[in-house]
């Protein structure tokens, strides 16, 4: 290893089984979805390592604290509360599930995972990948069974709930098509799994018809950064650009500041301008004009979260599941 002065880390064990971090952890748990012959080249590899396995720590879990440590890869922002509906619908149905099973809930933001009360948590629900799946990594390293609402990465690394965001944005692509719009933008960043699902989703159904959109990245996910972006695409057209006709939004929120935008820019919406967002949240139906936005079923996926990180807890195999999104026609 690089520095013999410091302890060998999962990552760096991943890295030499050629394996992903939640693998190394659940092979040192000697967890049964990891295969035998795969657990035992881990446990090779991590004893020649030096790799020093936390047994007092393992001990504390075995015995259960009957807690599962909830983590919100989510930074507070005036222009996005945590009391807006995400991630408080997924908390309900979480917290519903966990406490009717005699679990307690132990709520933080993603700061230092390896630290605090949640390391004695008997497990962990990630609510939001980060960019690059950075949150995932992070958390993973904790060695927990580990649960994450957001979208599958095809590799199998962790167990995943989330919306089918490549329907939900087909859906979008279909509905602006079918009111005439032709000069598309998408408005996300896709750096994030989920975003990207959705981006790719719009992306492949437009391409049918031989029609693309432009991705247009916000600086956050709140109504200020929609705002900003869309404002900045209009002010740079110039008067040869072409003016957007159509917009879909990765989230309800970046959609309400893209309408602003308009607007502002004298774009009526929805006149001259259709506009999608994403989560249908209360703020969406309230909306003046209410907007159309893509749904999914938040509390129902805070059940399956607790669900399947109770499988996880308890020994069992759990597999990621994929919600069905719908879109839901309004005034946008």
């Amino acid at each position: 290893m690089s520095d013999p002065t410091k302890p060998v880390t999962m990552e760096q064990i991943a890295a030499l089984a050629g394996v992903s971090t939640i693998t190394v952890s659940r092979a040192l748990r000697d967890s049964p979805s990891v295969t035998p012959a795969t657990r035992e080249r881990i446990k090779t590899l991590a004893e020649a390592a030096g790799y020093r396995f936390n047994h007092h720590a393992r001990n504390l879990r075995l015995r259960r604290s009957h807690m599962v440590a909830v983590m919100l890869e989510m930074q507070p922002d005036t222009d996005r509360p945590m009391t807006d509906a995400y991630p408080l619908q997924l908390l309900g149905g979480i917290t519903q599930e966990l406490t009717s099973r005699g679990y307690s809930v132990l709520l933080s933001a993603l700061q230092s995972p390896g630290q605090g009360m949640a390391a004695s948590a008997d497990g962990v629900i990630l609510l939001g990948q980060g960019a690059h799946g950075s949150a995932v990594k992070s958390v993973a390293a904790m060695g927990l069974p580990l649960v994450v609402w957001g979208a599958e990465h095809g590799r199998g690394d962790a167990v995943v709930v989330g919306g089918d965001n490549a329907h939900g944005g087909a859906s979008a692509a279909e509905r602006l098509m079918a009111l005439g719009r032709r000069e598309l933008l998408f408005l996300g960043d896709v750096r994030h799994a989920e975003i990207r699902d959705r981006q790719q989703g719009f992306a492949k159904a437009l391409k049918k018809a031989g029609l693309k959109a432009q991705t247009l990245t916000p600086a956050a996910f709140t109504f200020g950064a929609g705002f900003t972006a869309v404002q900045a695409h209009l002010a740079g057209l110039g008067r040869s650009g072409k003016v957007p006709d159509g917009l879909f939004a990765a989230s309800d929120l970046l959609a309400m500041g893209a309408v602003r935008a308009f607007t502002d820019a004298g774009l009526a919406v929805p006149e001259q301008v259709s506009v999608i967002g994403y989560d249908d949240s209360p703020a969406a139906q309230s909306f003046a004009p209410p907007l159309t936005s893509v749904r999914q079923d938040w509390h129902h996926g805070g059940v399956l979260l607790a669900r399947k990180v109770l499988d996880l807890i308890a020994g069992h195999d759990a597999a990621s599941e994929i919600m069905p999104t719908e879109l839901v026609v309004r005034g946008t």
